[in-house]
């Protein structure tokens, strides 16, 4: 009898056929009049085993430092590209701004590790909008995310199609059939397709070499205009005005964006084998951004003053072979993110897939529905090719919204009969805070948008 049982329990998932068996072994016990000796025998025991199934489960496999390494990666990037722009066109002042939003974005990173703390179950962004509001929480939740994603990754095609402009300046390439399609628009298509295959990868943990390239490549950018001031023909003695109060709104979204990447940040907390570090794991990862977006600003707003470009590399002088590897760098960079950009957009997927395709069918739909949508970024990116307006607006329409408005009022609605009130107040704060910068931020750089392709299409 036991073992006709133990077979058929055989043939269920893990968790459930633990769950199973030690009910099988109760069973046996009673019906052959025996005493019950199994180990936390009852229901006890089946919930005690149910819970170890389930927290077997969702345990993770990255360390502290691949967690590190992952949230770094994620965090830099553009970011630091335009920090030297919105530091000279916003003002030394202004650099206050750009480390109180540092600090500011490490909270609400602890923030949504409470949140997850508050409801294990809870695997991404859109999880924990859903306890917080109910349905229409998560539906709100994941449209931003998806908008973010995209803009994002339409922001980082842009760079790579500018660099690429000047990396290969001179370089003629013509394809049979596409005679209006330039060298540089070819040359990036070609970029692209490169990083396609990074779509198809899945664990986190195994792509923090992608993260660890993207940190690699921006402090190689940094270290460039480093000793392009130290060694090359560029002086930094530009003076820097004090404070442009009518461009804040624009660069507000500038600096934003450079703190992007919260929407990541539950399943990188997920992917922990510890997460009761995670809140460690995003000071020291806060803190390395700041302190790099920093430093960079302040070098290349004093180097090249009014005239630099929204992409300091743009800046350096071209004939250095300094200037090469920086431009090279940049680049590689976007070609490291486009697997972690995409990856909550790609677990939303296969989590709605059914049940009963089997792995390596979701990977292959994951993996096409990705391979689709870079395509369609990659042919906006080339027909609107202006760097600073579409991060600017990425920065004011969405992300302020998940890196501050979102945390916060997720917190205060899943804490509300627990919250202490200085809590309370500092997140109403940060809410309101956000919300104003986000509205001023999107008109302002919503407005420059549409000036400049008015522009571009009138000549």
């Amino acid at each position: 009898m036991l073992g006709k049982l133990r077979k058929s329990v055989a043939k269920l998932p893990f968790h459930e056929s633990n769950l199973a068996l030690k009910q099988v072994k109760c069973d046996a016990c009673i019906e052959e009049n025996g005493v019950c000796k199994c180990d936390n025998g009852g229901i006890q025991g089946m919930v005690m085993t149910e819970d170890a199934a389930d927290q077997q489960a969702r345990s993770g496999n990255s360390s502290f430092l691949h967690a590190v390494l992952n949230m770094s990666g994620m965090l830099i990037g553009l970011g630091q590209l335009s920090t030297p722009f919105a530091l000279e066109n916003g003002g030394w002042g202004s650099v206050f701004l750009l480390v109180g939003l540092g600090f500011i974005c490490t909270y609400t990173s602890h923030v949504l590790g409470k949140c997850l703390d508050k409801n294990p179950k809870s695997e991404s962004f859109a999880d924990i909008g859903e306890n917080a509001f109910g349905r229409k929480g998560r539906v709100l939740t994941a449209t931003f995310i998806y908008i973010e994603i995209f803009m994002a990754l339409v922001s980082y095609t842009i760079s790579l199609h500018d660099n690429l402009i000047t990396v290969l300046s001179g370089t003629q390439i013509k394809l049979p059939g596409v005679p209006n399609l330039h060298t540089s628009q070819l040359i990036t298509v070609v970029a692209v397709l490169i990083a396609l295959p990074s779509l198809w990868l899945r664990d986190l943990s195994s792509i923090s070499f992608l993260s660890s390239g993207g940190i690699l490549m921006s402090l190689v950018i940094f270290i460039s205009v480093v000793c392009t001031a130290a060694f090359g023909s560029v002086e930094a003695n530009h003076s820097i005005p004090f404070l442009h109060v009518k461009n804040i709104p624009a660069i507000s979204g500038l600096y934003i964006y450079s703190y992007a990447g919260h929407f990541v940040f539950p399943n990188l907390y997920k992917a922990m084998k510890d997460p009761s570090k995670f809140t460690k794991v995003s000071i020291v990862s806060f803190a390395a951004c700041t302190l790099l977006y920093t430093a960079l600003a302040f070098l290349g707003a004093k180097m090249f003053g009014p005239e630099v470009n929204p992409q300091i590399t743009l800046s350096l002088p071209r004939h250095h072979f300094i200037t090469k590897i920086a431009l090279w760098a940049t680049v590689l960079t976007p070609m490291t993110k486009y697997a972690l950009e995409f990856a909550p957009f790609a677990i939303q997927l296969e989590n709605n897939l059914p049940d009963s395709l089997s792995s390596r069918m979701k990977l292959i739909i994951r993996g096409f529905v990705g391979s689709i949508l870079l395509l369609v970024i990659l042919s906006l990116a080339l027909s609107v090719p202006y760097f600073e307006h579409v991060l600017s607006l990425t920065g004011s329409l969405v992300s302020v919204c998940i890196c501050m408005t979102f945390p916060s009022a997720f917190y205060i609605k899943l804490s509300w009969p627990h919250i202490s009130k200085p809590v309370l107040i500092l997140n109403l704060f940060l809410i309101a805070f956000g919300s104003i910068l986000g509205v001023l931020g999107t008109i302002s750089s919503a407005k420059m948008l549409i000036k400049t392709l008015l522009r571009a299409h009138s000549t």
